[in-house]
């Protein structure tokens, strides 16, 4: 199977300070990667520069897309990086403000991401955001209300819709769970793993809560000081770390 994205040395450094370096894998189709680590270890920096927020110094992103097959995303021209980011990738932010026009209607949220990719019919663009409300559990008859008005959770589960009715093939997360009260997380978290179940995607997802990846993710990686430490299934690692560190991140979890 052709991966879906391939990472090649993946480098990038703030002066003396490295954010992340030599980071290599494959992802799948229809498979979760997870990403953990402590605060500075590197993870956000990677997703950052995998989803192109940032440039890396070095390295290869490549994504086989639909039209011309396996690409390197850093080679590709900025037109051809924001469509992509409009079509076949997304991105989930952890303040769901960052993901959202806060001054917008929820159904104007959705539809704005129909319209950058051609919709033009509003009968159609309205039907559709209604159909995807409902799908995140927002009661359509909210459509024309602004998220302002709406829960963190609720905010949270609209930018998802924002960044699916698209049908992507990748959706990058950054911390989707946190901030949020626990019952409201466990909510979200059941969500989100339905969409990807159901919808087939794949998706890399950065967190510190090792309980996030233990539902989402296939597979994971464990980051510290800005190199990957210890990879492998989900379950495998969390039930039988080997790094040390993962080892600390683990036991200081369960010891909670």
């Amino acid at each position: 199977m052709t991966p879906l994205l391939s990472v090649k040395t993946l480098r990038k450094t703030y002066g003396a300070h490295v954010g992340c370096t030599d980071v290599s894998f494959d992802l799948f189709p229809g498979e979760v990667m997870g990403i953990v680590g402590e605060s500075g270890s590197g993870k956000t920096t990677l997703l950052n520069c995998l989803a192109g927020h940032l440039t890396p110094d070095r390295g290869q992103v490549i994504f086989d897309t639909r039209a011309d097959g396996p690409r390197d995303v850093l080679a590709m021209s900025e037109p051809e990086r924001r469509m992509l980011g409009r079509t076949d990738w997304a991105f989930v932010h952890q303040h769901a403000r960052d993901g959202l026009r806060m001054n917008v209607s929820a159904g104007g949220n959705v539809g704005e991401r129909l319209m950058a990719v051609g919709a033009r019919h509003y009968g159609a663009i309205r039907a559709q955001a209604a159909d995807w409300l409902g799908r995140v559990e927002i009661d359509a008859g909210r459509i024309d209300d602004r998220p302002t008005t709406f829960s963190g959770g609720m905010q949270q589960r609209l930018q998802i819709a924002r960044n699916l009715v698209t049908q992507p093939r990748l959706v990058f997360m950054d911390e989707p769970t946190g901030g949020l009260d626990v019952s409201v997380q466990a909510r979200l978290l059941d969500l989100l793993r339905g969409l990807v179940r159901d919808l087939g995607l794949s998706a890399i997802v950065v967190t510190h809560d090792l309980a996030v990846v233990r539902l989402l993710a296939h597979r994971l990686m464990v980051m510290k000081d800005g190199r990957v430490v210890e990879t492998g299934l989900t379950d495998q690692v969390l039930d039988d770390p080997q790094h040390p560190y993962t080892q600390l991140l683990v036991s200081s979890v369960l010891q909670v």
